[in-house]
């Protein structure tokens, strides 16, 4: 087992969706095979640090045709 947190998995997870907002959507699976790759964690800390990406609001559950995990999306009337 390697000796990484859900706490780093999580930041590594919203890096990886930040860079690619735009271009990609990921879906918690992909995430969770990419930090296992990268890692070589299990996928109970991988899905802990989703839910702590969500909780926190960093990352946002959206659905087009599946589930996908974005960066929460600023709306043109929201910005102060």
């Amino acid at each position: 087992m390697a000796d990484v947190t859900p706490e780093q998995i999580a930041d590594a997870m919203f890096e990886m969706v930040n860079q690619a907002m735009g271009q990609k959507k990921f879906k918690p699976m992909d995430l969770q095979k990419a930090m296992i790759e990268r890692f070589g964690c299990d996928k109970n800390d991988c899905k802990a640090a989703i839910r702590q990406l969500v909780d926190s609001g960093r990352l946002v559950y959206t659905y087009f045709g599946g589930s996908y995990l974005e960066v929460p999306h600023k709306e043109g009337a929201a910005n102060p």
